[in-house]
C-alpha cells in the first residue's frame, strides 16, 4: 500500500521552513486551537467528538475506529474502580494506570482532531488547506499523506496512516516513560492481564453480541499497528459493520461498562461507576515538538502493509469467561492475603 521514497516528504520540509501564515490562515489555526482545547477535556468529550466529526464524515473511517476505541479507554479506566480492582490493586496503583490511559489518549487526540477539522476545513473551502498541520506539530508524515488523500481518496491508506501515527505518537512518552514502564507496564498485574488475555478492546452490538480483539507485547509499536488494522476490519466488515454503528449512534457514552453490558443479559447489574463520577479533569503538559518520523521513516513502508483477511467471530462468552477468570484470580489471592 505505502511506497516509499526517500524524497517524498522533502518538498514539505522545505516548505514547512519557509511558510509563514497568512492573516485568514492564523485565525482557522485559533479557532482550531480552541476546539481542540474544548473536547480533549476527558474520555467522554474525546469520543463524542471522534463520533460528531465521523457523522460528518464518513468516509474517513479512522474517526469511527477512534470513538469505539475510545469506549474501550472509557471502560478500562472505571474498571479500576469496580469492586474487584479495588480488592486487588492499591490506590496508587490504579492511579497510574489510569493516568497511562488518560495521557495516551490525550496525546492522540491533541495531535489527530486537528488532522480531522483541517480536513473538515478543506472540504468546506473545496481546497487542501493541510500546510495548517505544521502549526499543531503534526507530523510531516501525516501532511504527506493527507495530500495524497486528497488527490487519490484511497480511504484505507489514510486510515492505516492515522493508526500508524497515533501508535508513533504515545511510544516515547507513554510506553517508554520510565515511570509508566516500570510501575504499568512491567507490573505484575499489567503481565498478569496480558498473559491471560483478560484486557481486549470489544466492540458491542444492541443484540448483546460482543466482537474484538487482543494483543501480546502492547509496549511494541509493530503489535499495537497490527492490532489497529484487525480491530479496523472488524468494525468495518460488513456483516457487523451496521450493528457497531447503531450501538455507537443509540447509547451515550458514560465511561461505565454498563454501557453494552445492559444488552448482554437482563440480570446485569452495573458494577463500574460513570467516568465523570469518579475522576476529575487532569492538565497534561505539553508534548516534546519531535517528529517521530525522523527515526522511523524506514518502517513506514512495513507498517503500511494490509492484513490477510480472518473469521470474525462472536467472542461474548470468551470474553464474559476472561473476566470471571480474573475475578476468581482475585478473590483467591484477597483470600490467601487473609489467611496469612
Amino acid at each position: 500500500m505505502f511506497k516509499r521514497r526517500s524524497s517524498q516528504y522533502q518538498p514539505i520540509l522545505k516548505r514547512r521552513s519557509l511558510k509563514k501564515y497568512s492573516y485568514q490562515d492564523n485565525k482557522f489555526i485559533i479557532e482550531i486551537r480552541k476546539n481542540t482545547v474544548k473536547y480533549n477535556v476527558d474520555n467522554v468529550a474525546r469520543t463524542n467528538a471522534y463520533a460528531m466529526f465521523y457523522e460528518n464524515n464518513k468516509e474517513i473511517k479512522w474517526a469511527f475506529l477512534a470513538s469505539m476505541v475510545s469506549r474501550n479507554a472509557g471502560w478500562n479506566m472505571t474498571d479500576l474502580w469496580n469492586k474487584w480492582y479495588v480488592l486487588a490493586l492499591e490506590l496508587e496503583v490504579r492511579r497510574l494506570f489510569f493516568l497511562t490511559f488518560e495521557r495516551a489518549n490525550w496525546i492522540i487526540f491533541q495531535d489527530a482532531y486537528p488532522q480531522l477539522l483541517i480536513y473538515e476545513l478543506s472540504k468546506k473551502l473545496n481546497k487542501p488547506m493541510f500546510h495548517l498541520l505544521k502549526a499543531f506539530n503534526v507530523s510531516v508524515f501525516m501532511e504527506y499523506e493527507w495530500n495524497m488523500f486528497w488527490e487519490y481518496r484511497d480511504y484505507e491508506r489514510i486510515m492505516y496512516s492515522l493508526i500508524i501515527n497515533e501508535q508513533n505518537m504515545i511510544q516515547q512518552p507513554v510506553i517508554e516513560n520510565k515511570v509508566f514502564h516500570k510501575k504499568v507496564f512491567k507490573s505484575l498485574p499489567y503481565k498478569l492481564q496480558e498473559l491471560g488475555h483478560f484486557s481486549c478492546v470489544i466492540f458491542p452490538t444492541l443484540q448483546g453480541k460482543l466482537y474484538g480483539s487482543s494483543v501480546h507485547g502492547f509496549e511494541k509499536i509493530d503489535n499495537r499497528i497490527n492490532l489497529g488494522k484487525r480491530l479496523a476490519a472488524i468494525l468495518f466488515s460488513e456483516e457487523h459493520y451496521h450493528s457497531f454503528y447503531h450501538f455507537s449512534k443509540k447509547n451515550e457514552h458514560t465511561g461505565s461498562r454498563y454501557d453494552y453490558e445492559k444488552f448482554i443479559h437482563p440480570r446485569f447489574t452495573r458494577e463500574t461507576p460513570f467516568l465523570r463520577s469518579c475522576y476529575p479533569i487532569i492538565q497534561h503538559e505539553k508534548l516534546i515538538d519531535e517528529d517521530w518520523l525522523c527515526k522511523n521513516e524506514k518502517k513506514v513502508k512495513k507498517w503500511g502493509r494490509g492484513i490477510s483477511k480472518e473469521e470474525i467471530n462472536e467472542i461474548t462468552k470468551w470474553f464474559l469467561h476472561k473476566q470471571h477468570q480474573m475475578h476468581g484470580l482475585i478473590a483467591l489471592n484477597h483470600w490467601v492475603l487473609k489467611k496469612e
